[in-house]
């Protein structure tokens, strides 16, 4: 067996392990694009070896993507298949794993209407929020991990030979997930123990505030008094635990939905709807953006915002730390799931109920009545870098350093 499919191997374990953490008798549903056949098939592998009851297989093609956008007639976007929403929350509700392998072309869609994009985000997100909302209440296990694409690999290393780029590409996945450790599963309780300990302080402080200051920052966010910060592994409604992000090196929890005051720059991309938004700030006031700008991007960056009245609003506050193993690695990898867990970062839209004490058995007006927002949309932006200092304000006021310089300050 080369180098390669011996990785390839050990990063199926890893999505089935340690990502979905499968149990005997379970149905798992692996979402992934075409390309990606071989390691799907490994899964299946896996999953079967783990007492999976059912392995099925929900492929994906970008080509075809493209196709649709650029000659399918505009009601098409108007149009989701119900059939395929309401099959997805069933399994959720039967306690089905899900196993998404995630790797975009960041400019798949840049000459496409941002119209389209938007409209076609809307349609998908309106018909999939029942399946959504059982992932974000963590009564299923799921995970989103990478897979590495020609077209990813080129957008990140432009002067390499598409073979290269791949390779190189690969390389970053494989060291992020722990895949060159000689136990990745021990590995990744190890690290899940570091995320747990911060949590634990953070949970043991309850800030009723932070305060976030950098270069074209200057931000103050209102925590929900019962919120709940959360890293690392997660529960499932049955107990079992899961990773629903590999990798991940953030603790996150919920903001107030109206206590958010100031502005907010990025410091990554971001890729949205296969188009690239970048340079953008937000103002806040209430906790709504009042205003915004983008030196790229400004229109999808609008229609974003104008999904629904919780589109304007946050739903996570997220913190990464600079000196981090992705962050290390001083590339911009054009994919939320690497750039999220290389920056600190915010989200709009949808909040998580699970970081909020009770949430999940909460109904919607009681989850905002607490500070929860709702939305159709839960898109993370990047706002971490070296010179980010962010502070926690005490139930009693003190001001306590939380971030300096872009690094942990607390005593953990």
């Amino acid at each position: 067996m080369s180098t390669f499919a011996h990785k390839l191997e050990k990063y199926a374990t890893l999505a089935v392990r340690v990502g979905a953490n499968v149990q005997q008798g379970q149905t798992v549903v692996v979402m992934a694009p075409v390309v990606a056949a071989e390691l799907v098939r490994l899964v299946a592998v896996k999953a079967y070896e783990a007492g999976a009851k059912n392995v099925m297989v929900e492929w994906n093609d970008e080509e075809l993507t493209r196709i649709k956008y650029k000659m399918a007639p505009m009601e098409a976007f108007h149009e989701y298949p119900m059939w395929k929403a309401q099959g997805l929350q069933e399994l959720a509700e039967n306690d089905a794993a899900f196993i998404q392998f995630y790797g975009p072309n960041p400019d798949l869609l840049k000459d496409v209407d941002p119209e389209r994009v938007s409209t076609a985000n809307k349609t998908a997100s309106t018909a999939l929020k029942g399946y959504r909302s059982q992932l974000m209440a963590h009564r299923a296990s799921w995970t989103l991990m990478a897979y590495a694409t020609p077209e990813w690999a080129l957008k990140i290393f432009p002067d390499l030979s598409p073979e290269a780029a791949l390779d190189a590409l690969w390389e970053r996945i494989f060291e992020a997930t722990r895949v060159n450790a000689d136990d990745p599963v021990e590995a990744w309780k190890e690290h899940n123990a570091r995320l747990a300990r911060t949590v634990s302080y953070l949970n043991e402080k309850r800030y009723k505030q932070l305060v976030y200051e950098a270069s074209g920052t200057n931000l103050t966010v209102d925590l929900p008094e019962k919120h709940v910060w959360l890293g690392g592994a997660k529960e499932n409604a049955k107990g079992i635990f899961f990773n629903p992000n590999l990798p991940t090196e953030e603790v996150f929890t919920m903001p107030h939905h109206d206590g958010v005051n100031g502005v907010v720059r990025s410091t990554k991309p971001l890729n949205h709807g296969g188009q690239l938004i970048d340079g953008f700030s937000l103002t806040f006031k209430d906790g709504k953006v009042v205003d915004f700008s983008a030196d790229k991007g400004y229109e999808m960056l609008k229609r974003l915002l104008d999904t629904d009245e919780g589109a304007r609003k946050l739903g996570e506050v997220a913190l990464v730390p600079h000196e981090s193993p992705i962050s290390n690695t001083n590339l911009i990898f054009y994919n939320t799931l690497f750039d999220e867990n290389a920056s600190s970062h915010l989200a709009l839209g949808q909040a998580y109920p699970v970081n909020l004490d009770g949430g999940t058995e909460m109904k919607e007006e009681e989850l905002s009545q607490h500070g929860a927002n709702s939305s159709l949309v839960h898109v993370d932006f990047m706002i971490g870098s070296a010179d980010m200092n962010i502070d926690g304000i005490t139930q009693d006021g003190v001001r306590e350093p939380v971030f300096r310089a872009g690094n942990w300050a607390l005593p953990v």
